[in-house]
């Protein structure tokens, strides 16, 4: 089925809380003289609204007025739906020492570099964050949880993105085949405490995984006798 993009009053009306004008805030203007004012400020003749529209996101261009009073034109990225995304920290069993950290190593078109994440994804319209969760871990790690823990929302970059991203901390018993057609070439296994001096040297730079390991050492997840999570 084609996909039909959402017009600009389509998601004013569908998410009135990303158009919601706060005192003292970015105020957004709707009216055609404010809009054209802006516009005029800015020297641009780009157009207001939807700019663009995928499965993945949607991407709006604001007239705006400033806490300031100066006026401009503002992008910002909205997931479509409102559904968020997910991110899955999986922990596997290492003994006395408390669960080991499971990250990928996946190949990213944006940054044209490999990093090694935590599985994360888009979430699916219909679908609940901890299907979805699920849903993620299964697809890159090949491997259901036996047990997942909610660790809070994350947005990754407030600037910009309107969506945020759900993160969970999942046990598992083993590891399955890895998802190699999206780009992951291997699963790394390591302990709590070298995950963290690699994010301390800069080697893991994913925003998303950053937070993630950071949550579950705040929650006591890579202790041995943490308590048990939600099935």
């Amino acid at each position: 089925m084609e996909r039909t993009t959402p017009s600009y009053e389509d998601l004013r009306r569908d998410r009135p809380e990303m158009f919601a004008n706060v005192s003292d805030g970015i105020e957004i203007l709707l009216d055609p003289v404010d809009i054209e004012a802006a516009r005029h400020s800015v020297g641009s003749d780009e157009p207001v609204g939807v700019v663009y529209s995928d499965r993945f996101i949607t991407l709006i261009r604001d007239a705006v007025r400033f806490p300031g009073g100066g006026l401009g034109l503002h992008l910002r990225i909205l997931t479509p739906g409102n559904v968020p995304g997910v991110v899955v920290l999986p922990l596997i069993d290492a003994g006395a020492d408390g669960p080991d950290v499971v990250l990928v190593e996946h190949y990213r078109h944006a940054t044209r570099a490999w990093h090694l994440e935590a599985p994360r994804g888009t979430g699916e319209p219909g679908m609940t964050a901890p299907q979805n969760a699920i849903r993620e871990l299964q697809e890159e790690l090949g491997v259901r949880p036996d047990e997942l823990t909610p660790l809070g929302k994350i947005h990754a970059d407030t600037g910009l993105l309107g969506g945020h991203a759900e993160l969970y901390a999942a046990r598992i018993s083993a590891i399955g085949p890895l998802d190699s057609a999206e780009g992951i070439r291997r699963a790394v296994v390591m302990p709590a405490p070298r995950a963290e001096e690699l994010i301390g040297n800069g080697e893991i730079t994913d925003g998303f995984t950053i937070a993630v390991i950071a949550r579950a050492r705040l929650a006591g997840l890579f202790t041995k006798d943490q308590g048990h999570a939600a099935r």
